[in-house]
């Protein structure tokens, strides 16, 4: 069992992504092995990621703001508590199209 605190966690800058800040919480260095990593990310307004293909599988779950995921076909807007499960090789834009800071966590 490992605890972790916020005020321990280092910020990390996420490939593709834009007026965000990504803190990892839980990463394969500080326990090991773990079939996952789980992050915090801050994305300001007009934030995000661009288009890409993931390379593995993500549940995004949003703890403040509002998120919007794009596909080549749909958009999906997250509110406070929805989530999303993208699979490997979904490809998939992230913005913030609101005037407020939106918070998700991110596992992979």
């Amino acid at each position: 069992m490992k605890k972790i605190e916020l005020k321990d966690v280092k910020p990390y800058t996420a490939p593709k992504h834009f007026d965000m800040v990504g803190l990892k919480l839980h990463e394969r260095e500080s326990v090991g092995d773990p079939k996952y990593w789980m992050g915090m990310s801050h994305f300001l307004p007009g934030g995000g990621a661009e288009w890409a293909e993931v390379p593995m599988e993500l549940v995004y779950f949003v703890l403040a703001g509002e998120i919007t995921v794009k596909t080549k076909t749909e958009k999906y807007v997250l509110k406070k508590w929805d989530s999303i499960h993208i699979m490997p090789g979904d490809g998939r834009a992230v913005i913030n199209e609101t005037n407020l800071p939106a918070t998700m966590l991110v596992i992979m």
